[in-house]
């Protein structure tokens, strides 16, 4: 599993439509010989359905690749997606920040904690005083103060 790394995050099911591809593999027919529904093969390869252990086994063994691969991705994919859904709930409070402040993007879909740099700088070098005892109130002084002298955006 040495590429990995390099995916992380990614759906199983278009790691398993690539592999696929790069054998000239169908799917219909990789199913029926793995013996799996070609609707679940697809679904998963669209990545609209999970890769579950016992599939995963049969296709990683029919491909001979290391066993627990696409495990490793689906468990990977469910992390980042759970990720995506705690980041929402995860915001400073908008009301007290100025949309101008954000006029290149909608705040409402801004990843705080990944773009958390950026947002620092800019309400920093834009904002006021308010908008700026905000960002301190979500992110902590210890953030904020460390991401204002690292020269990161």
């Amino acid at each position: 599993m040495k590429d990995i790394h390099v995916i992380k995050g990614v759906h199983p099911g278009i790691i398993l439509e690539r592999e696929l591809q790069k054998r000239n593999l169908g799917k219909g027919r990789f199913a029926l010989q793995i013996n799996e529904f070609p609707q679940t093969l697809s679904a998963i390869s669209a990545g609209k359905r999970s890769m579950n252990t016992p599939l995963a086994m049969r296709i990683e063994n029919a491909l001979e690749m290391e066993e627990g691969y696409f495990m490793t991705l689906q468990i990977f994919f469910e992390i980042r997606e759970q990720k995506k859904k705690l980041a929402k709930d995860y915001q400073p409070e908008l009301a007290r920040l100025r949309k101008i402040l954000f006029w290149d993007t909608i705040m409402e879909k801004i990843d705080w904690l990944q773009h958390k740099n950026v947002v620092i700088k800019r309400v920093f070098e834009r904002g006021n005083d308010a908008e700026q005892n905000e960002i301190v109130r979500f992110y902590g002084r210890d953030t904020v103060d460390a991401v204002l002298n690292s020269g990161i955006s």
